[in-house]
């Protein structure tokens, strides 16, 4: 079951990724023309400007353009909004807390629900509070600049959820989140970078907290983890780098998306291949696959 909702869920979002990967490039292929005629026209032989994110989502307003002036740039301390982050970290805070005590206790216990249980109302409140304000106006996503977004209670319920799916097929499947809520970002006209960098962001908070859990369980291989850590570090700086150098080369940040596509494609032949691998050697020796009992682990 595990290896075919792999292949399912990777072939579907590598698919839906891959065109939107074409339909952003298809925009920027009109940008770049009406850019080259409006040179052309005014005599300036100068390079075009610098890739600009494309903007649209719920609201419809694709074609929109901010018309003020561009905004200086400030250091990162500035654009840090310390609000939402001390949100993000009590979140955090309080799941731990939950899972840390869980652990101690007798499973499948009354204490055990109900920690199990306390999680819900935290993460509910937590996205109630974005949700509405997003609804009322009082919020805006920020990288689509000034675009208006008229959010529909429907939309947000449906984006609450599409968090929660990918939470559940993070824990069933054993993935990172992101697998999900990049191409829900892409949908929502959130340009490629910010989506990229906004997935990383939050599967930081649930893999962090892994760590920290695993690590006071006295279960977590150190030297192991801190190779990884450095392997991974130095693969992120690199690949961030040819990616930001490949499109101000070529002027599209579309470029992201179609990566997204393949390394989820990629995804779904490699897990899925050794996923059947395994399966086909547990059905010759006869081994049970089926479920366990949750209470007796």
């Amino acid at each position: 079951m595990i290896t075919i909702l792999l292949i399912i869920l990777f072939i579907g979002t590598s698919t839906k990724a891959f065109l939107k990967g074409v339909e952003t490039w298809k925009k920027e292929t009109i940008l770049k023309q009406e850019a080259a005629r409006i040179l052309k026209s005014a005599g300036d032989d100068s390079e075009e400007d610098e890739y600009r994110p494309l903007s649209g989502g719920p609201s419809g307003g694709g074609e929109a353009e901010n018309k003020e002036p561009k905004k200086e740039e400030v250091s990162i301390i500035e654009n840090v909004h310390w609000k939402e982050l001390g949100l993000l970290f009590a979140v955090w805070c309080a799941i731990l807390a939950l899972e840390i005590a869980k652990n101690y206790t007798t499973t499948c216990s009354v204490a055990y629900w109900v920690l199990n249980l306390l999680q819900i109302p935290v993460a509910v409140g937590v996205s109630s509070y974005e949700a509405v304000g997003l609804y009322k106006g009082r919020r805006k996503i920020a990288s689509k600049g000034e675009t208006a977004t008229n959010w529909r209670a429907h939309q947000l319920v449906l984006y609450c959820v599409c968090g929660v799916l990918a939470g559940v097929v993070g824990g069933l499947l054993g993935l990172g989140g992101g697998f999900i809520l990049g191409p829900l970002f892409l949908e929502l006209g959130i340009p490629p970078q910010v989506s990229s960098a906004t997935a990383t962001f939050a599967m930081t908070f649930s893999a962090s907290m892994s760590v920290v859990e695993y690590y006071l369980l006295k279960r977590f291989p150190v030297p192991y983890a801190l190779y990884f850590v450095a392997v991974a570090t130095v693969a992120a700086f690199v690949g961030q780098f040819v990616v930001r150098k490949l499109i101000n080369l070529l002027g599209r940040a579309s470029l992201i998306i179609f990566i997204l596509s393949f390394t989820i494609f990629v995804s779904a032949i490699t897990l899925g291949g050794d996923g059947i691998s395994n399966m086909i050697e547990k059905i010759e020796r006869h081994e049970y696959m089926g479920f366990d009992d949750i209470c007796s682990s």
